[in-house]
């Protein structure tokens, strides 16, 4: 059983797709998984609660009270509760309700309060799914990190035919448990580090970059729920990592990075540099704040290379990745740095290509292999890039 011991919350919303959302439930229970349905109250038009309690054996959920005894439905610890959200049907309305943050049902307020990955099977007319609202909502959706589970061509309820068919229940079951593997990186220990480093000038001033250490926090994110005991060495970011088995180390340096980094590594089954690290920092630092109004210089020294370090220090058996943010020879200058820092893989991105480096949820990678070899994606939300870069990561432990 593919899904043993997840918990699930289906969403169903008001479309006569939601006929489908009983045998979506049925499979996602045969393939082990602990499922608490919710339906709006327009749900209950096409489908009956009755049904989808029996199919899930839980109660199903409406409303934010029972009005029978006043116990409380609470969307803070069902968001808690769930390894998955998935809403299906998602009608028009509905997915923008949760693009513009709407929270008037107890379906959408626990949407916003979820920790976990959301699904959503759009349901709808053609003309309705390209739509430029729908289209823009998805489109908001997507960059937020919902997982959008396209829907198919065919016949559609109105007569017309074209795309807005919910995907049938055995393709999403198969997405979501594609999507929710897990224990692929068990009993690994891995080390990543994440966000910018600060250079200090004076006791006021550094020299920094826009790094906001999402890719090395989503990286970190995405090995501890496959299973790894993930070092993070993080520098300064207002992210937190939430999960469990994430232990934290911050630092606000390129030198207090490069010692942690150093004495974690050899106990590490593999490292992803994902830090923004300053490759230069001031010769010398001002003890004092700089207060007068006249021109000064400053003198910069290469900062220490983490990268190369641990690229010299690591021993077989143990797989090092790391970045290449480029503006020009975006390729060329990647291939070099793999080669150079002893990398077994590199990703690169360019900060020619719009929504991808610094500063946004999404990115845009290739990955390049020592062969030579490489694996391009487009334009994806950060936790998503994330998957991609430990499923190539997990390769190199497969026999």
């Amino acid at each position: 059983m593919t899904l043993q011991g997840k918990h699930i919350i289906l969403g169903i919303t008001g479309s006569i797709a939601a006929y489908k959302s009983a045998m979506l439930v049925r499979l996602l229970v045969k393939e082990g998984a602990a499922v608490k349905v919710m339906m709006t109250q327009r749900a209950k038009e096409f489908i009956s609660p009755l049904t989808m309690a029996t199919l899930s054996r839980n109660p199903v959920l409406v409303d934010f009270f029972d009005p029978e005894n006043g116990a409380w439905n609470s969307h803070v610890d069902l968001g808690l509760w769930a390894d998955a959200l998935l809403i299906a049907p998602a009608t028009a309305n509905t997915i923008a309700e949760m693009a513009t943050g709407i929270a008037d049902n107890l379906m959408l307020t626990t949407y916003l309060s979820a920790r976990c990955p959301v699904f959503i099977a759009p349901a709808m007319d053609m003309d309705m799914f390209r739509h430029a609202a729908t289209t823009q909502n998805l489109q908001t959706l997507r960059v937020r990190g919902v997982h959008i589970i396209e829907p198919s061509t065919g016949e559609l309820a109105s007569g017309l035919d074209g795309k807005g068919r919910m995907e049938e229940p055995e393709n999403i079951v198969r997405y979501l448990t594609n999507a929710l593997k897990t224990g692929d990186c068990s009993n690994k220990k891995i080390l990543i580090t994440a966000g910018p480093t600060y250079e200090p000038i004076d006791p006021v001033r550094f020299v920094g970059n826009h790094s906001s250490g999402r890719m090395g926090y989503a990286l970190a994110e995405e090995l501890a729920r496959r299973g790894a005991e993930v070092t993070l060495v993080s520098g300064p970011t207002s992210l937190q990592a939430e999960h469990p088995a994430i232990v934290r180390i911050d630092v606000t340096t390129a030198e207090e990075m490069y010692h942690a980094a150093v004495k974690y590594f050899p106990a590490m089954d593999a490292a992803i540099m994902a830090a923004a690290v300053a490759d230069f920092t001031p010769a010398t630092v001002f003890q004092e704040k700089i207060s007068d109004k006249q021109e000064f210089g400053l003198k910069f020294v290469p900062a220490k290379d983490i990268a190369a370090e641990l690229g010299a220090m690591k021993h077989s058996g143990q797989i090092l990745a790391g970045f290449a943010l480029e503006t020009r020879n975006e390729k060329e200058n990647a291939v070099k740095k793999l080669s150079k820092k002893n990398f077994d893989f590199i990703v690169l991105n360019s900060l020619n290509d719009a929504g991808a480096g610094f500063g946004y949820s999404t990115n845009k990678v290739t990955i390049i292999d020592k062969d030579g070899s490489s694996l391009h994606f487009e334009l994806k939300p950060k936790s998503i890039v994330a998957k991609d870069i430990i499923d190539k990561m997990v390769t190199y432990w497969q026999p």
